[in-house]
């Protein structure tokens, strides 16, 4: 048996080993969850209306194609999931799923998911919708992963998107400031968030020679970002309510939920070292439900009715629902 033949019979035996739970585990869920769920916050802020079987089309291209982004990403890091203790058990480094058959699927699902959102929904969030895929596995991870200490900060872009993609489903327009707003909240959050967890997994990552910030500058270096990026993160989180576009119960929940974070940043950055890798994994499991604390205000105060009125962009929503329920009908109506 040649080499080429006994690579594609491994993979052949790899792609028999996989149940549904692996190829959900492919997509990232908990990654997949946050994303789904700050998009659906930001069509849920946005001026307008939409069907809500496009709004249900929209949030599912959302999620399929944050699932296609993380299947891409485990087929191109299958070698240092390998190494890394918390990876090593996903689909592909513990050979349930062929590396060939991770970066089909992952392919696949890239463009059903486009193209899907520019078919039945918009073409400007299809058009952030795969620059958000093409970002994330191209630039972060097949470029800036291995390559330098800014990976998460830079590579954090892809993530920041949803909302935006989110709000111009729904808008057809992506001018107005608040889901700008909320695409630097998530932005600057990113950073402290996976610097807490690379801190708590210093060795993982210098194992698998992944240029983390605490592997190249130390744990020091990286408690001090985390404290710097928390601090404008708070002032950016308390920016919609101060400049009119939340109320006063997202207000209060970004107010005392940044404070709280800022506090938590400096208990870590006090901390003594045996106590580091506590106070890091208190920080990241913090920062997760800082994030969707403060999504659910937003959607919250929204659907109540306490949200300031937005301004309506140029187009009037009501076309901007008439060419969504058309799109809608030229796919399933009769």
């Amino acid at each position: 048996m040649t080499q080429a033949a006994a690579s594609i019979d491994t993979e052949g035996a790899r792609a028999s080993l996989a149940g549904p739970s692996d190829y959900v585990a492919l997509l990232k869920p908990r990654v997949m969850s946050l994303v789904v769920f700050t998009a659906l916050a930001a069509m849920i802020l946005a001026p307008g209306a939409l069907h809500p079987m496009l709004a249900a089309t929209a949030l599912l291209c959302i999620a399929v194609g944050a699932g296609a982004a993380g299947a891409l990403n485990q087929w191109y890091d299958a070698d240092i999931d390998a190494i890394m203790t918390r990876t090593r058990t996903r689909p592909v480094p513990s050979g349930k799923i062929g590396a060939q058959e991770a970066l089909e699927f992952g392919a696949t699902l890239a463009a059903f998911s486009v193209f899907a959102m520019a078919f039945l929904v918009g073409y400007v969030p299809a058009a952030l919708l795969a620059a958000t895929i093409a970002f994330y596995v191209f630039v972060y991870t097949m470029w800036l992963k291995r390559l330098t200490v800014q990976n998460i900060v830079i590579g954090g872009a892809a993530g920041a998107l949803p909302p935006v993609i989110g709000w111009a489903a729904v808008t057809g327009d992506v001018s107005a400031p608040l889901p700008w707003l909320l695409f630097l909240l998530i932005f600057l959050w990113t950073p402290p968030h996976f610097w807490a967890l690379a801190l708590a997994g210093s060795e993982d990552y210098a194992r698998a020679k992944v240029p983390m910030l605490p592997v190249v500058k130390g744990a020091r270096a990286t408690r001090n970002q985390i404290v710097l990026y928390t601090i404008p993160l708070a002032a950016v989180a308390v920016a919609p309510y101060a400049l009119n576009l939340a109320g006063v119960v997202y207000g209060a929940t970004a107010a005392v939920g940044s404070a709280a974070f800022v506090a938590l940043a400096a208990v870590l950055w006090f901390a003594p070292a045996e106590r580091e890798r506590k106070a890091a994994l208190r920080v990241f499991a913090y920062s997760i439900f800082y994030l969707f604390a403060l999504f659910t205000a937003l959607a919250a105060e929204r659907l109540i009715g306490l949200a300031p009125e937005y301004p309506v962009a140029e187009q009037a929503p009501s076309a901007i629902v008439a060419t969504g329920e058309s799109r809608f009908c030229a796919g399933v109506c009769f």
